[in-house]
């Protein structure tokens, strides 16, 4: 218990430098680009305006969704390496949710 005020404080330091991370998913050779954050929050989409006039709504969509599952999965990994970096590979609670963390 005398350590439980470092270990939260490694935990809000560890959360608070997931945001800094950043992450791109392409999809169709690139005409669409997806940012996300160590978080996993989605950052950004570019689409390139040539896709957007083809007019092809279910390849767009399709395209969008292959480039932001590929962003997070770049967060997953990325977030789990800067944290057991942080921790030295100890599990610290409130991070169970990521991978190598007790999480999936």
């Amino acid at each position: 218990m005398k350590n439980a005020g470092k270990i939260q404080e490694t935990v809000r330091k560890a959360t608070e430098s997931l945001g800094q991370i950043t992450v791109e998913g392409t999809a169709g050779g690139g005409v669409v680009t997806a940012k996300a954050n160590g978080k996993l929050e989605l950052i950004s989409v570019r689409i390139d305006p040539k896709l957007l006039a083809d007019g092809d709504t279910e390849l767009l969509e399709d395209l969008v969704t292959a480039a932001v599952n590929q962003a997070f999965a770049k967060s997953r990994e990325a977030a789990a390496q800067s944290l057991q970096s942080l921790t030295g590979g100890l599990p610290l609670p409130g991070l169970s949710g990521f991978p190598g963390f007790g999480g999936s």
